[in-house]
């Protein structure tokens, strides 16, 4: 911690041409806040979010169910992926985990269905790839 402190009073000489004692101590007290705010329950949230995109097969499903607007069957996404069927069944119990989709029992069919917060996941991809 000693070097980081170190570090932002070089920082703060360079941007502010001299730096106190307290200019270190009020920027630290500012980042704390900032930090606080975010909480450790936040970026846990967020982490499994994006942890249960990082997978080919479980980020194509999302896409899949995103793309088609509807509720697909299992047997459906078995046939875009080329995974077992336990393998399907880990994947897509991990994007409900996440709060990326939806399931549901249709008589001896399960089906599934792409939540908000996966359209709007792909929506922020598709702008921030397509712009690069």
């Amino acid at each position: 911690m000693a070097e980081a402190t170190e570090r932002l009073q070089r920082y703060l000489e360079n941007e502010l041409g001299e730096c106190r004692d307290e200019d270190v101590e009020q920027r630290l007290d500012e980042l704390g806040t900032l930090e606080a705010a975010l909480g450790p329950a936040q970026v846990d949230a967020e982490l499994d979010v994006l942890s249960a995109l990082a997978s080919e097969t479980r980020y194509t499903l999302a896409r899949v169910l995103v793309a088609a607007g509807e509720e697909l069957c299992v047997c459906e996404l078995n046939a875009v992926v080329d995974v077992s069927e336990s393998g399907l069944s880990h994947a897509l119990s991990a994007l409900v985990d996440a709060g990326l989709a939806t399931g549901r029992k249709d008589g001896r069919w399960k089906k599934y269905r792409a939540t908000n917060r996966a359209i709007t996941l792909v929506t922020v991809l598709d702008g921030s790839v397509s712009d690069a």
